[in-house]
């Protein structure tokens, strides 16, 4: 049995913030970021908008382009360093935001910025045991929320947003590692 990736989304908040904004609250400049990171804009979550809320917004992306519904899919495994709270997990709100059928599996994962690695070879694990045919692998982030807006070492690379791909069981060559 193996593992292939059947669709993936991903979601940005609409609200961005430029190197120029920046450059308004701490002591940098767009050049010295761009000349430092590539980076031209972050987008950023909006008052109220959860980790979980833009990862259901990726989740119904990549389901919709694997042509499944939340009902088809066994587990969620979601990688995040900003959880919505410390309990219950970042998937268990998903699941119930997206209202996965009952016997399924939510766990959330955190390993940073390899998480949504691990997440994916945690699910492909789930399913090469049998524990699942079809699987929501999550990498969130609100980061916004965690940094200090005047620490221009760290505030000019981070931003907030998600992705989302459906993997599922198959006979024909998939995920190799």
């Amino acid at each position: 049995m193996n593992v292939r990736i059947a669709g993936t989304g991903s979601y940005l908040p609409a609200k961005t913030l430029s190197n120029d904004d920046l450059s308004k609250i701490m002591d940098t400049s767009h050049d010295w970021i761009i000349q430092r990171t590539g980076i031209h804009q972050r987008h950023i979550a909006v008052d109220g908008e959860l980790t979980s809320d833009m990862a259901t917004k990726a989740a119904e992306k990549a389901l919709k382009a694997a042509n499944l519904s939340p009902e088809d899919i066994d587990f969620i495994v979601c990688a995040t360093t900003t959880p919505d709270l410390t309990f219950p997990a970042t998937a268990v709100i998903i699941q119930a935001k997206l209202g996965l059928k009952k016997d399924s599996f939510a766990l959330d994962v955190q390993a940073v910025c390899s998480g949504f690695v691990y997440a994916l070879s945690i699910g492909k694990n789930f399913i090469k045991a049998g524990q699942g045919q079809k699987g929501l692998i999550i990498g969130a982030e609100k980061m916004s929320s965690l940094l200090d807006w005047n620490d221009r070492s760290t505030a000019v690379l981070f931003g907030d947003g998600a992705g989302a791909v459906v993997i599922e069981a198959t006979k024909d060559e998939g995920i190799l590692s």
